[in-house]
């Protein structure tokens, strides 16, 4: 049996101070399709999953993030995660049923995120012009804007990258993928944790402000390389700014698009990366000279990357190559 508790990421609530800039985007731009709406708060998905939503948009006074969603892989797993948190004294609470989904179990992280965690789930139901042809999709598709498939993984920030991948190993049974060390100092600035084959479907960046719980990005999934680059295409053609890349990391070997949607939350377009199938892999170490950000090491990240939401000040780095750890990957 496996000892992932979790199956994958269900959903990222995402805060916005512009909703309806951000509702355009998300679907005109990024193309993602409307659920629902409720209160303040829309619905959307990609055209590739079955589920009522993968991305909860909610208005609010500055960009970030409200929670994060995970599938468990089924109601024992689901009683077992409580059970695990109990243990470790983590404060949570059994919620309510609501929309896109039945009774959750809410939580926070050890780098102040909320999490919840739920067995049943609310599937997507097409309108009739747009029932799927084919058994094996949720709906026609019909792409619009760049139109990815699925969510892929969400990015947070943390004061402690690598001992927050040890919790969500230790105590909800992820997988402790990879993670990177300065190039001269051994102090992690990225970790990555999985529940299932991708590389990651949880990212831990280092932060070093004093404000808990930020966000630096969701991913979502396009098929192919080309995908990728015909959203660089849209993307300028729509007047959003391309942040970084396109490019490859090393880290999971996915190829990577950032850019910011209008309320102030960075998006992450990618594909690619290895599957990981092996039951006793062991972590893997990088550091930044070995392209762990950037594969093909001629492109450094921008300062901006090592921003988040909400805006944060940072008083004081722990090291020198901490304000920016992959600025001089170009010239390693």
């Amino acid at each position: 049996m496996s000892h992932h508790l979790f199956a994958h990421l269900a959903h990222v609530e995402v805060l916005t101070p512009d909703p309806e800039a951000s509702l355009r985007w998300y679907t005109d731009v990024l193309g993602l399709v409307e659920s629902e709406r409720d209160g303040e708060s829309i619905y959307l998905r990609g055209w590739g999953e079955w589920s009522h939503h993968s991305l909860k948009l909610t208005e609010a006074a500055q960009p970030g993030l409200e929670h994060i969603g995970w599938r468990a892989w089924s109601a024992d797993h689901l009683d077992r995660a409580v059970s695990r948190l109990e243990q470790r004294g983590t404060p949570g609470e059994w919620r309510e049923a609501e929309t896109g989904h039945g009774p959750s179990y809410r939580f926070h992280g050890p780098g102040g995120h909320a999490h919840e965690v739920f067995w049943e789930t609310q599937r997507y139901e097409p309108p009739a012009d747009m029932v799927s042809p084919y058994p094996n999709r949720p709906q026609r598709y019909v792409p619009r804007g760049i139109a990815p498939r699925q969510i892929d993984h969400v990015t947070v920030m943390t004061a402690d990258p690598v001992g927050d991948a040890e919790w969500y190993r230790d105590v909800l049974g992820f997988t402790f993928t990879e993670y990177t060390v300065l190039d001269n100092a051994d102090l992690p600035v990225f970790a990555m944790v999985t529940n299932n084959e991708k590389s990651h479907d949880l990212g831990l960046i280092l932060d070093q402000s004093n404000t808990p719980g930020r966000l630096h990005h969701v991913a979502w999934w396009v098929d192919t390389r080309d995908e990728v680059l015909r959203a660089a295409d849209i993307l300028l053609n729509a007047d959003t700014p391309i942040e970084y890349g396109p490019g490859r990391h090393g880290m999971g070997e996915q190829d990577y698009l950032y850019v910011r949607e209008p309320g102030g939350s960075r998006v992450e377009i990618n594909t690619g990366g290895y599957r990981l199938y092996e039951p006793d892999w062991e972590t893997r170490k990088w550091t930044p000279a070995q392209g762990s950000n950037t594969f093909y090491k001629n492109v450094p990240a921008p300062d901006s990357m090592m921003e988040g939401t909400p805006p944060a000040e940072v008083k004081e780095l722990l090291h020198e190559d901490t304000a920016n750890p992959w600025a001089a990957e170009s010239v390693r």
